[in-house]
């Protein structure tokens, strides 16, 4: 069955994933050598709660970030953590947010 949304459904949904957009370029932008995934974690739930979101996958099934982080050959869904990234290194984010009863998600692969 498909249910069709309402245009301030739609509005409600585009808001969750601008969000989403928005803290995944941000976090982007501080990706670099030295920099850890629990850093790049505390950006995004910080973020997040800025604009108003909740971080969606914190909370679920006992997940106590708000990234999943996965460099290099990690399996996705990884825990962010404290280790410092290298240059040459590969970094696959998942970030979703919790926005007035929407979500929004999506992930990225950035060349550190």
């Amino acid at each position: 069955m498909i249910v069709v949304k309402s245009p301030r459904e739609l509005d409600k949904m585009r808001a969750a994933g601008k969000i989403v957009a928005e803290v995944l370029a941000l976090l982007e932008s501080h990706i670099k050598p030295g920099v850890t995934t629990a850093q790049l974690d505390r950006i995004a739930e910080r973020e997040c709660r800025r604009q108003g979101a909740e971080p969606a996958f914190k909370g679920y099934g006992g997940f106590p970030f708000a990234i999943c982080a996965s460099p290099n050959d990690r399996i996705v869904h990884g825990f962010p953590d404290e280790n410092p990234l290298a240059e040459g290194d590969i970094l696959s984010i998942d970030f979703g947010v919790l926005r007035k009863g929407f979500y929004g998600d999506a992930a990225i692969t950035v060349a550190v």
